[in-house]
């Protein structure tokens, strides 16, 4: 068959439904069966197109090697091994071995991170495999398949047509055409036509913009047209965060000092008669413990391992840049439907022929009173055929056990015509459809044409202000008459202000099928039916987010379709919007509304009804223009080009299309307003544990210079060896600092105002922090070199030794929140932190006291006197640090 399917891919265009199904075997009323879709796929592999290679492990573990200065320090190991210290040779290339592997496994734990959030975020296609349609990942797809295609989906594979309803298809990612090209299943009789002029095909990686299709897979992955300029094509964004740029920037400016006075350690050294292989080695050693080059790594890791784990919070980053950002939101603007509501649509008022029919509740609509009530209206003919519309102007459909299958208020609608008696098979077979005018964002509505007795009959259906201004006539129980159409609009408002969305309900009988295409005609002259309202309760935990949101110093902001009376009803409901706080604004006047006058009431609008997608590009760049960062969702097509431009675009994983969830950072995988909100708290944690590792990492790598680089000065030999500094920077530089990326949440997260995008990372103290600490550190280690070396103690380097070290984890202990006290947070709510600081005490203390390992480290055991000492010069700093946060509370430090 692969023979056959090659021979062919010039020419698919020119084949019939039929002889394009026959040639690839397939059914297109039942699609493949399983034994077949196994067997193609063996053939065929993936539907996916070749991507650069991921690093090995293998390449992952060499590149922890590969920087400049290890291999210096590998080299004079060796050298000094050849000299004769074979000893401490082993001893220091264990030690870059072990910092290796963990840098390996962080990275390696990242990788496999991001894969994961790779593939959940991949494409999904809705095929027909053996009679059954089945939601299947892209990548899954096979020559042979039959798939669904509709307005928002990215096309998964190239297809032959089968079906193509009102199907437009933007093409310009192929073929550089800006404009949609209008898609059929008729084959043409040119063999060579163009890519754009093959209106019966569709291609891999383009985008349904309008209507809906089935087509037949005719070509999957590197087979695909796009799979054949696939090696034109760019790869994936690389990009960086801005705190990774900044860190990189940050790291390169500190290495230049330290590797400046390494330099002059080592001259100095070497002036005052120190051996030039221990100074080299001191030199190296200290170059490679100082220099952060890894903190951009650490910063990447960070944000993987986090984005990984929001997950789970159902948040799925798409992009690591967002979870940096989302510590910085100022504004999130949210659809209603779905995301602020349960999405579970429920019809609870009709009216029709100056008459409503309602039920007291939410209910189910089969209540005897409610089923009685309708079916004692559906003997007037408005009645009758205004259920007839809601049953079939509809693409929700029932499976035998009565449950819905398609969009929620479809669904919501055909169970309301089904519970009286409208069956919906049985006015298929009695009126079948024949023609449909797909529902869009400019419009409004939408309009299915079927075959009657007497003729022709379209249904429209769409918002009641789009609609009622279609219609010229009114049907009543005598018959068509005039039409008050302020009046009915009257209705609406009364509906919409119990909460209610309103849809209208309209025909227009043709004698044959219309040869026009044009909405602006079929859709005109219309005769009104009635109304139909719905109730989509608030979402429980939405309320809780929405306070949450403003405790935070974030303005949550609804975004709707809906009549502007049901958005604020809903947004009173939730608590966005208050009796005297900010406003509600319609498309209608954001339209009216040049970009500066907008500009001045931007920050105001609470709730924007009768909003088109396109527009909310009007909105989020009015409030980027203040100064604000934005969150916003959606999940059409029309939505990808607000989500692109928002800071944070948000799509739907339940309800969203392809095409909206590509152009997002982040998506929802609950469609949930109350997860943006924990999003928002997870993003402000990670920022918040970064810092913590960067203020612990350059702060220690400081107080390592500074002691080396003081120690000449105040007439004392060197403090450290370079196993010292290198055991150093593995132990206290690994476990600990790691740990501090599972910090909780700072008390108060909250309750603070977001973080400016352009803040520093080294804000609010943290500069002066890594200054004076690493200051102190030193010279509490100098201190105790100098104390005990002119007391005539042998024991001078370990007490130094241990004193660096032990202040150090004092050190991660106290900073573990950044202005609370570590006694009210609690010593064990990091349990991570808590088996990091008693594994690095344990083997501090083998370093010192198990005899085979004080030849190696070139330590001697201290008395109990001695090393009670040590303890207590090195929670000097604890206490310290404990004190500057007290005077932060206090707002005596650091305040603004």
């Amino acid at each position: 068959m692969e023979n056959e399917v090659n021979s062919k891919a010039n020419h698919w265009h020119t084949l019939t439904v039929d002889e394009a199904t026959s040639q690839l075997e397939s059914n297109h009323q039942t699609g493949l069966t399983a034994t077949e879709v196994a067997d193609r796929t063996a053939l065929y592999g993936a539907n996916a197109l070749h991507e650069k290679r991921a690093r090995s492990p293998w390449r992952m573990l060499f590149d922890q090697f590969a920087d400049f200065m290890i291999l210096v320090l590998i080299g004079a190991a060796l050298v000094s091994g050849v000299v004769g210290d074979v000893e401490d040779t082993v001893a220091i290339i264990v030690i870059v071995i072990l910092n290796a592997v963990v840098g390996f496994i962080q990275e390696y734990r990242a990788e496999r991170a991001m894969a994961a959030l790779k593939k959940m975020s991949e494409a999904t296609a809705q095929v027909l495999r053996d009679g059954q349609l089945e939601t299947i990942n892209a990548t899954e797809l096979v020559p042979g398949d039959i798939v669904l295609l509709e307005a928002g989906n990215m096309v998964p594979a190239d297809f032959r047509l089968i079906e193509a309803a009102q199907l437009k298809i933007d093409e310009s990612a192929l073929t550089g055409e800006s404009v949609a090209v209008e898609k059929n299943n008729r084959p043409l009789s040119v063999v060579d036509a163009p890519l754009g002029d093959k209106t019966c095909l569709a291609y891999k990686g383009t985008i349904v913009t309008y209507g809906r299709g089935r087509g037949l897979v005719v070509a999957t992955g590197m087979r695909s047209e796009l799979g054949q300029i696939a090696a034109l094509l760019s790869e994936g964004d690389d990009s960086k965060t801005p705190m990774q740029k900044r860190l990189a920037g940050f790291g390169k400016r500190l290495a230049l000092a330290a590797l400046a006075i390494c330099m002059l350690v080592f001259v100095i050294g070497i002036v005052r008669g120190e051996p030039l292989l221990l100074m080299f080695m001191t030199a190296v050693s200290l170059a490679v413990a100082a220099i952060p080059e890894a903190l951009p790594a650490v910063v990447t890791i960070s944000l993987a391992l986090g984005a990984h784990k929001m997950v789970r919070q159902h948040a799925l980053i798409r992009r690591l840049p967002a979870v940096e950002t989302l510590g910085s939101v100022t504004f999130i603007c949210s659809d209603k439907t779905g995301t602020l509501t349960q999405n579970k649509m429920h019809v609870t008022e009709i009216y029709a022929d100056g008459e409503y029919v309602h039920t007291d509740n939410q209910a189910q609509l089969g209540r005897a009173s409610y089923r009685k009530t309708v079916q004692e209206a559906m003997k007037a003919a408005p009645w009758r055929m205004l259920l007839h519309a809601m049953a079939l102007s509809n693409d929700a459909s029932l499976d035998r056990h009565g449950k819905a299958y398609g969009e929620p208020t479809e669904s919501a609608l055909l169970h309301a015509a089904q519970e009286v008696g409208c069956d919906k098979a049985a006015l298929n077979q009695a009126s079948p459809r024949l023609q449909e005018l797909p529902f869009d964002s400019e419009r409004k509505c939408m309009t299915t044409f079927h075959a009657v007795p007497e003729g022709i009959v379209a249904y429209t259906k769409g918002s009641p202000e789009a609609l009622v201004t279609k219609c010229t006539r009114q049907l009543t129980s005598s018959g068509e008459g005039s039409i008050n159409r302020a009046a009915l609009l009257l209705e609406v408002e009364a509906m919409a202000t119990h909460g209610l969305r309103v849809l209208a309900f309209a025909y227009r009988k043709w004698a044959v099928l219309p040869d026009s295409q044009q909405a602006s005609e079929l859709e005109s002259d219309l005769v009104f039916l009635g109304f139909v309202g719905l109730i989509d309760p608030p979402r429980p935990e939405a309320k809780e987010a929405v306070f949450l949101c403003k405790s935070a110093g974030i303005t949550p902001v609804m975004i709707t379709g809906d009549h502007p009376a049901t958005a604020l009803a809903i947004a009173h409901q939730l608590g966005i919007i208050a009796d005297s706080d900010g406003k509600v604004m319609t498309g209608a006047e954001l339209v009216r509304l040049d970009q500066q006058a907008f500009e001045s009431e931007v920050e105001n609008v609470r709730v924007y009804a009768r909003v088109d997608p396109l527009q909310k590009i009007k909105i989020v760049q009015a409030l980027q223009d203040k100064g604000e960062v934005v969150a916003m969702t959606g999940d059409g097509v029309n939505d990808a080009p607000a989500l692109r431009t928002a800071d944070i675009g948000i799509a739907m994983g339940k309800g969203g299309t392809d095409v909206a969830r590509e152009a997002a950072h982040m998506i929802l995988l609950d469609d949930n307003f109350a997860t943006i909100v924990h999003a928002v708290r997870y993003g402000r944690r990670l920022y918040d544990n970064i810092r913590k590792f960067v203020r612990y990492a350059v702060t220690t790598n400081s107080a390592e210079i500074w002691t080396i680089f003081l120690a000449p000065f105040l007439g004392l030999p060197i403090p450290l060896l370079p196993i010292h500094i290198l055991w150093i920077n593995l132990v206290t530089d690994g476990l600990p600092a790691l740990a501090l990326t599972a910090e909780l949440a700072e008390p108060g997260i909250m309750r603070r105002s977001p973080r400016p995008q352009q803040e520093s990372l080294f804000a609010n103290g943290m500069w002066q922090h890594m200054v004076w600490v690493g200051l102190l550190m030193a010279g509490l280690t100098l201190f105790t070199q100098s104390w005990a070396y002119h007391s005539g103690s042998s024991h001078w380097q370990t007490m130094a030794f241990t004193v660096l070290t032990f202040s150090q984890l004092f050190h991660v202990m106290a900073i573990r929140s950044e202005k609370e006290s570590i006694f009210s947070i609690g010593f064990l709510s990091n349990r991570p932190m808590a088996i990091a600081l008693i594994m690095t005490f344990i083997l501090q203390m083998a370093t010192i006291y198990v005899p085979m390992l004080n030849p190696i480290f070139k330590t001697e055991p201290l008395s109990a006197s001695e090393f009670i000492i040590c303890l207590m010069l090195s929670g000097v700093v604890f206490a310290a640090v404990e004190i500057e946060k007290w005077l932060m509370r206090s707002g005596v430090l650091y305040r603004g």
